[in-house]
């Protein structure tokens, strides 16, 4: 029910009332394509009837379609979408078993069950089969490890193995499936004598083809990244957090951290790279504002357990990275409160012994802690895990690809 329940659009209580919805709407629509029928879904290997891969075709198509314009306006977050990951052994040997599978009972897993739902018998044979291999295999799974999670690839697309971009992949299989359409059609037509005058009586569908050519044809000339998303944050909650202080984290706090060797924080040095190169804080990685929308920074930002804490020279760069990133929907961002400027101010000027006699005492605990913190940065107890800190995050190649779509 993904993205409808993350979004709160969706109640989770209802996920198994709405799964249940779905599916039997999914097996009526199955029924009256007459995929319950064994003979019409292995027509499709032995040339008689091409239904099945004209339906397959039509959903992969629409969905692709959809897919495509949903995430690019923002209406469909695809970092709720699972991508399957690939594994070159079991995809191979579980394509085959399928495919014997097919060719000899008449069904796959989803059109045995609904076929046996209506009372066929075969189909109740095909589905008890299934029950077996399942058990074998869960029973016997140690035994297939190897071969099941063997060769492992990723969560790859086929666009990514073709070496092209995903518009221009979408298109071409969207041409793909039309020329599929119309030569299945014609060895249907021969094989079953059909006349002259009965396919005139067919409904045309050059128009929905049309219209799924130019749709794709116009995604191929639209920007790169898309304005806005699902979770993109409305403009007068970015300010209310910028004039309050939820969007913003102390020094003291950043400081415990580094001192303690903690991970909790993602340090975000927004400055220009041969700065951050000179200086930086500990295990802090190098991304400007301009760059915090870039797809190879995504999972960093996904990382909604940890905070991201954005740190410049003073607070302009890094109030800029922030609302780039709270703008665009991260969440768990905030602004180090003065920067680095106000961060060695409290250590390296205004840090003294404290005043030990001081009346209150949180002006003395602050004392004591800014002065403990430098001496520990001035006696060097940081270049041990400045160097193991620092490995922690690793910058993405520019020509990496996040994926964004797939599953099944």
């Amino acid at each position: 029910m993904a993205p409808l329940i993350p979004q709160g659009i969706i109640n989770p209580e209802l996920n198994l009332f709405f799964a249940l919805l779905l599916g039997i709407g999914f097996g009526y629509v199955l029924e009256q394509a007459g995929f319950s029928s064994a003979k019409k879904l292995a027509g499709v290997f032995y040339g008689y009837d091409f239904v099945v891969l004209r339906v397959f075709f039509t959903a992969g198509i629409t969905a692709m379609t959809g897919i495509l314009f949903f995430s690019y306006l923002g209406w469909l977050d695809m970092d709720f979408v699972f991508v399957n990951p690939t594994f070159l052994y079991s995809a191979i040997l579980g394509g085959i078993i399928m495919g014997f599978g097919f060719i000899m009972g008449g069904y796959c897993p989803g059109t045995g069950i609904v076929a046996a739902v209506t009372g066929k018998t075969d189909a109740m044979v095909f589905i008890i089969g299934m029950f077996i291999g399942i058990f074998v295999f869960g029973h016997f799974y140690q035994s297939f490890e190897s071969i099941y999670t063997g060769h492992f690839l990723g969560n790859i697309f086929v666009y990514d193995s073709l070496g092209m971009s995903r518009a221009w992949f979408a298109l071409t299989l969207a041409v793909v499936a039309i020329m599929a359409f119309t030569i299945t059609q014609m060895i249907e037509d021969r094989i079953k004598k059909v006349s002259p005058e009965q396919i005139k009586t067919r409904p045309s569908y050059m128009l929905p083809s049309f219209l799924v050519v130019i749709a794709l044809i116009v995604f191929l000339f639209l920007p790169e990244e898309r304005r806005s998303n699902i979770r993109e944050a409305r403009p007068p909650e970015l300010l209310a957090q910028v004039h309050g202080e939820d969007a913003y984290i102390s020094t003291h706090r950043v400081i415990l951290e580094i001192k303690h060797g903690r991970d909790d924080l993602i340090l975000i040095d927004t400055r220009d790279q041969s700065e951050f190169e000179r200086f930086s804080l500990p295990g802090a990685i190098n991304i400007r504002a301009d760059e915090i929308l870039q797809r190879r920074w995504r999972p960093l930002f996904k990382q909604d357990h940890r905070r991201k804490v954005f740190f410049g020279n003073g607070s302009s760069s890094a109030m800029q990275a922030w609302l780039t990133a709270a703008r665009a929907g991260y969440d768990n961002v905030y602004i180090l409160n003065g920067g680095l400027n106000r961060m060695f101010s409290e250590l390296f000027v205004e840090s003294e012994m404290p005043d030990t006699t001081a009346y209150n005492l949180q002006d003395r605990s602050n004392a004591r802690f800014l002065y403990e913190a430098r001496q520990f940065f001035l006696e060097g107890g940081l270049v041990d895990q400045e160097e193991d800190r620092r490995q922690r995050i690793k910058a993405p190649e520019e020509s990496e690809i996040i994926p964004v779509i797939g599953g099944c």
